[in-house]
């Protein structure tokens, strides 16, 4: 017999009644009706649960051994009586009656409950013991979920041809839209590597040296500021690159595996392959977001001709004046929610900021112009070529947003969003894939008014060279695409710039000299120098495909060991003060006093 087990917590079944069995783990719960001593034993693959008797030898050290301690037990399997079953577990119809037992290990006093499925610890001492937290079996889920995600998508990508390689964590800095976690070079005094905040120019680098499908589960490092949805440090991205692929390749290879993904990890259903396609100017017109969730049924339509030159003056000012626009989000049967309902989304506008949310209200019987303080400012015809331009019935209300284009449209997708959660339309028992393509190229910088990348810079711009020569920067669009889950941005990817000439010509323009390209870019630029295929990819990220997966908001729900939203890690000290013999091997000096937290 093994020397801990011979079955796992989660495998005895009535049909191993009466066999001797020896299983380890730890002390879940324990009960005492009277006479018999009832203790739970836990380890990852379920629970079963030990009797002992009160005249047993084991009665009492088994009372005193303390909670989340490790036992190994030895015993034999018997049926539970019928009143007792307990059909919520796999091992429910049995017991093991106690004739042996060893401590192998004796728990202290927890500083955390382990042995319930949800924890309403305050977040830093579940980090700060998370080897603690991570017993609990919906964190072990999770855990679990996230294994199967990463198995299943390698197993995917090897199956359509593509090869894993690894690219380096040292490597050089280079400008890629966030800060560089730096590391000093021991060897080379005052020279620094930096790590990788993706490994986008080494996949580059695979395509041109000959190789034809790359993947990896790529470690991504970016010294940014946390979000819910969005590691202070570290990320895994499943990153993939492609020779000789168009737009529509890239797409035919990465939709089918997530479909299959999720399909096999969730019971929800999940939207079909071929996934919807949608430009970036459609879903910012119709959703107001560049990652649009499609479990909403509610859409949003510039109608500001309907209010030009009208006797609404607040919007019929600012359109003639700052050259606003107005966007309605259509509701329909709306019309029959209270007027509470309208008075608590134009209180909710107040609170993000924006002046309130006017609405016209189209009752199913009455009013045929229309309620609400809006409708009173404009005429008949207006109103007819409202319901017109929109498709509005009876029954239907409307609200309005008026503001700049970019402006108007990020709070109307605001209210869409709200609205919705509100009158409970979002259907949250899918997954809604969609691609968002064709990305403005360059953008104006509001502060200095200059053009600048959109985007990522490697990009292939449509239209190649010609374009950037004889197009106006701000119309064109970039070989560049986002793929979305219900609202989450799981991945970006682009169709690569190859070519030396194209990238030189896209830098000047965004205000980078030869010199600048040459210094930043050189090893690119160089490589490409020696025949480059056309090549692409993308790289979904694995923290926010399993946050999807195990239907949680918090990023830090599904990584093991996370750090804090302010970059810290509670359970091992990190970051910390080091030995001034260690700065001074790294030549560095520190400057500002050092604190110890």
């Amino acid at each position: 017999m093994h020397d801990y087990r011979t079955h796992h917590c989660g495998e005895l079944t009535i049909e191993q009644a009466s066999i001797a069995t020896r299983i380890s783990g730890w002390v879940d719960r324990k009960r005492d009706h009277g006479g018999l001593l009832f203790i739970d034993l836990r380890d990852m693959y379920g629970i079963t649960q030990c009797v002992v008797e009160e005249n047993s030898n084991l009665f009492e050290q088994l009372t005193n051994v303390p909670i989340e301690s490790v036992l190994c037990i030895n015993g034999e399997v018997q049926p539970r009586t019928a009143e007792t079953i307990n059909k919520d577990l796999p091992t429910g119809e049995i017991e093991v009656r106690v004739k042996e037992i060893e401590i192998l290990s004796q728990s202290s006093a927890l500083p955390m409950p382990v042995n319930q499925e949800s924890s309403d610890y305050p977040e830093e001492i579940r980090l700060r013991y998370r080897y603690l937290d991570l017993r609990r079996r919906d964190m072990l889920n999770n855990i679990m979920l996230r294994n199967r995600a990463i198995r299943l998508l390698r197993e995917k990508m090897h199956l359509r041809g593509f090869q894993e390689f690894h690219t380096p964590i040292l490597t050089a800095s280079s400008p890629e839209g966030a800060r560089d976690f730096l590391v000093p070079s021991r060897l080379h005094p005052g020279k620094f590597y930096a790590l990788p905040q993706a490994p986008q120019q080494f996949k580059q680098l695979l395509m041109v040296a000959g190789f034809d499908k790359y993947f990896q589960i790529a470690p991504c490092f970016r010294d940014e500021d946390a979000r819910s949805d969005r590691s202070p440090g570290e990320f895994y991205q499943l990153d993939f690159e492609m020779a000789f692929a168009t737009q529509q390749d890239v797409f035919d290879v990465i939709e089918p595996v997530l479909y299959e993904l999720f399909t096999e990890c969730s019971d929800k259903k999940v939207s079909p392959y071929p996934f919807q396609q949608i430009t970036y100017q459609d879903a910012m017109n119709k959703y107001g977001s560049d990652k649009p969730d499609l479990r909403n049924p509610l859409l949003i339509q510039e109608v500001t001709e309907i209010f030009a030159d009208s006797d609404f003056k607040i919007f019929a000012k600012l359109i003639k004046e700052k050259d606003f626009i107005v966007r309605g989000i259509i509701v329909p049967d709306a019309a029959q929610q209270p007027r509470s309902f309208f008075d608590k989304l134009n209180d909710w506008a107040r609170t993000i900021g924006q002046a309130g949310l006017g609405y016209i209200s189209f009752k199913e019987q009455g009013n045929e112009g229309g309620e609400g303080p809006i409708a009173k400012n404009l005429d008949d015809a207006r109103i007819a070529q409202l319901k017109q331009i929109t498709n509005i019935k009876q029954g239907d209300a409307v609200f309005f947003v008026c503001g700049k284009v970019h402006e108007s449209a990020q709070f109307a997708g605001q209210a869409r969003t709200k609205i919705a959660e509100t009158l409970d339309l979002i259907k949250n028992d899918s997954f809604q894939f969609c691609w968002i393509t064709d990305f403005p190229f360059y953008e104006l910088d509001e502060k200095t008014g200059k053009v600048i990348f959109s985007h990522n810079p490697f990009s292939m711009p449509q239209g190649g060279l010609d374009a950037l020569n004889n197009s106006d920067p701000l119309a064109i669009k970039a070989w560049q695409y986002d793929i979305v889950c219900n609202g989450i941005e799981l991945s970006s990817g682009a169709i690569r710039n190859h070519r030396p000439d194209i990238m030189l010509k896209a830098f000047d323009i965004a205000g980078y000299s030869k010199e600048q390209v040459e210094k930043e870019f050189g090893g690119m630029l160089t490589a490409f120098s020696y025949g480059a295929p056309p090549h692409g990819g993308a790289a979904p990220g694995i923290e926010r495909i399993v946050m999807l997966l195990a239907d949680t908001p918090n990023i830090r729900e599904i990584v093991p060991f996370p750090m804090t939203q302010t970059a810290q890690d509670l359970m091992m000290g990190a970051p910390l003060a080091v030995a001034d013999n260690l700065l001074e091997e790294a030549h560095i000096r520190v400057k500002m006093p050092i604190t110890t937290d």
